[in-house]
């Protein structure tokens, strides 16, 4: 991969700065302060995006590398892959995600992996270099190695770690001794006292003793709920009990009811039949009293005025007086007109009274004879009633047997209506006292509340401490992997990769130190250990802070032929500065002839590698600040 072009708008104190790139090696030449780090960090903005997080500095570097002056914080960068693919990334650095295009200037943004925290992942997905990986391996910035003992000691102790693990940053023994201090503090140990697991085991031997103090109260609770339900499933039998004995109420009231009616149409049928026997009998009267009246008739007016003639000639040949019989004459003719008078009187009354006695018979014999057809009536009525209730009482029965005593299953009570009234009362105490009884167990089931509560709460708080036991236990289980691992890596480290490394650096520290420098060996009592001119050993830290600088860059080159499938650009900031003359032109030389195909990036505010490139003539490209 090589950089062919930077075109900064804003960036930092960079504004409207537009930079090409050579292939091969390019000088980046400026007075101090004039942007060349910023420059740096632009190339690396570009590819990866500048973080928003301080990561341990006093601000980031978006606030640090923020312009101004001015609201535009934005540049592109155009580069080219080593299968000859061209693309031009444009970013806005407040934004997560830049535009990328192809060599037709087609967006295929979309076409890459986004990552949620770090945006469009295009550079990986390109390159399959990540942004510590570019950094720690790719990029030597500006005052990375000082000059103090302290610092030349930390660098030699970082040329021993690149040497024995891979990493530079990375010591073995460091990492066992801070692997075991993690280990005890994130940890504990069965020796330790107030460790977290220490105090795990014992909040969680606290809780268990508590835990089996409130178990009983479970148990307690569950016999109570065993209980309720037992007395629910009663009451819901004697509850179906009374529904059922209701409806055998409510059948036998509307029977009674039914009854009722017919004993009133009974008793109306029993009135019609007195009044037709009260009837019959005043008929009777009434025929007695039409036969008494005949029986009291006057005779006829003829007979009474025969005896009056009788009389009259029987007292005129006895007294044969005119005169007085005259008298004696007018007064029977006078006494046989009283009576006929009586006699004709008497017949109108008898008529008229026949009249009326007939009228009162015809009328007491159209009674009866609507009696008897009321009584009929009545008759049909009951018998209808009776064949009703017969067969609605039949049916409700068969009703209510299927409704409880087939399909619940329920005893038939075959029980009159006033026993029904005294078993339903019953019945229904029991279910009162029952319901009493479960109110009771539910307030003790509420005074044991509170217990299960807490209970529920250590047990929550017991699977809670389990299980940061566990992660406690598997963290050792880690932490003690992490060390046999690392164990068995540095060996193998040591073994196998550790001289492929120290040959190569050897091989680069004979080219850059003229030969002076040709055997580099790891050592684990001494660290790395450096063949001299006349055969001897001698300990890293021995040598002088410019051949220990040489020995970390060629460290760090070496790495980077092993770990990059495509041929990444190297990036040197002011990385050459305390090389003596002889040393920065055998480091140029080298470069030139071992990274022909790679492009290399000096940035420089001297120009002793100008003028040492021009020594040598070597082809570069300036790129002036």
């Amino acid at each position: 991969m090589k950089i062919l072009n930077l075109k900064v708008n804003h960036f930092g104190k960079l504004e409207n700065k537009d930079c090409d790139f050579g292939e091969h090696i390019n000088v980046v030449y400026g007075k101090n302060e004039s942007g060349k780090s910023s420059l740096l960090k632009y190339i690396v903005g570009m590819l990866y995006g500048v973080s928003k997080n301080k990561n341990g500095k006093e601000i980031s570097d978006l606030d640090k590398y923020t312009p101004w002056f001015s609201e535009d914080f934005s540049g592109k960068i155009k580069y080219k892959l080593d299968n000859g693919e061209t693309f031009e990334v444009y970013r806005e650095f407040k934004k997560k995600n830049p535009k990328i295009f192809n060599e037709n200037s087609e967006e295929i943004s979309k076409t890459f992996n986004m990552d949620k925290t770090k945006g469009n992942m295009f550079f990986y997905d390109q390159t399959k270099v990540e942004e510590e990986l570019f950094l720690s391996s790719l990029v030597s910035q500006q005052q990375e190695v000082k000059l103090d003992q302290k610092s030349q000691n930390t660098l030699v102790q970082r040329i021993s770690n690149l040497i024995g693990t891979g990493e530079d940053k990375v010591s073995y023994q460091k990492t066992i001794r801070i692997l075991d201090k993690r280990l005890l503090e994130e940890v504990g140990t069965s020796r330790s006292l107030d460790r977290p697991i220490n105090n795990v085991k014992r909040r969680i031997n606290e809780i268990e003793n508590e835990k089996e103090y409130l178990q009983p109260h479970v148990i307690e609770k569950y016999e109570i709920g065993k209980q309720k339900e037992n007395i629910k499933i009663e009451c819901e039998k004697i509850k179906r009990e009374i529904e059922y004995l209701k409806e055998l109420k409510m059948l036998e009231e509307r029977s009674a009811i039914e009854k009722e009616k017919i004993e009133v149409n009974k008793r109306i049928e029993k009135e019609y039949t007195e009044k037709i026997e009260e009837l019959k009998k005043k008929l009777e009267f009434k025929n007695k009293s039409n036969k008494n009246n005949k029986d009291k008739r006057l005779i006829l007016p003829i007979i009474p005025s025969s005896i009056s003639a009788i009389i009259a000639i029987i007292l005129f040949y006895i007294i044969q007086n005119i005169k007085v019989i005259l008298p004696i004459v007018g007064i029977l003719v006078l006494l046989n007109l009283v009576y006929v008078i009586l006699y004709i009187k008497n017949k109108y009354s008898e008529n008229k009274e026949q009249t009326i006695i007939k009228n009162e018979q015809l009328q007491i014999d159209k009674e009866i004879e609507q009696a008897e057809a009321n009584i009929q009536e009545q008759r049909n009525i009951i018998n209808k009633l009776q064949e009703k209730l017969k067969g609605k009482e039949s049916f409700e029965k068969e009703r209510i047997k299927e409704k409880y005593i087939y399909k619940i299953g329920l005893k038939e009570f075959n029980l009159d209506n006033h026993n029904i009234i005294m078993k339903l009362n019953s019945l229904q105490e029991q279910y009162q006292n029952l319901v009493l009884k479960i109110k009771s167990l539910e307030l003790e089931e509420k005074n044991i509340l509170p217990r299960l509560d807490k209970l529920a709460g250590i047990e929550e708080e017991l699977e809670g401490l389990k299980e940061e036991e566990k992660e406690l236990e598997l963290k050792r289980e880690y932490i003690e992997l992490a060390k046999e691992t690392i164990m068995k890596s540095y060996e193998k480290m040591k073994n196998e990769i550790s001289p492929k490394f120290a040959n190569s650096i050897s091989k680069q520290m004979e080219a850059i130190s003229s030969g002076k420098y040709k055997n580099i060996k790891l050592n684990d009592e001494n660290g790395f250990m450096v063949e001299i001119e006349n055969g001897d050993y001698i300990p890293g830290e021995n040598l002088s802070v410019g051949t220990i600088e040489q020995l970390y860059l060629s460290l760090r080159l070496s790495a980077v032929d092993d770990i990059f499938s495509e041929e990444m650009p190297i990036l040197l900031d002011e990385t050459f500065a305390y090389f003596d003359d002889e040393r920065l032109e055998n480091i140029l030389k080298y470069l030139d002839a071992k990274y022909h195909n790679r492009q290399i990036i000096i940035f420089t505010c001297t120009n002793r590698e100008k003028d040492a490139l021009n020594k040598l003539k070597i082809e570069y490209n300036l790129v002036e600040m």
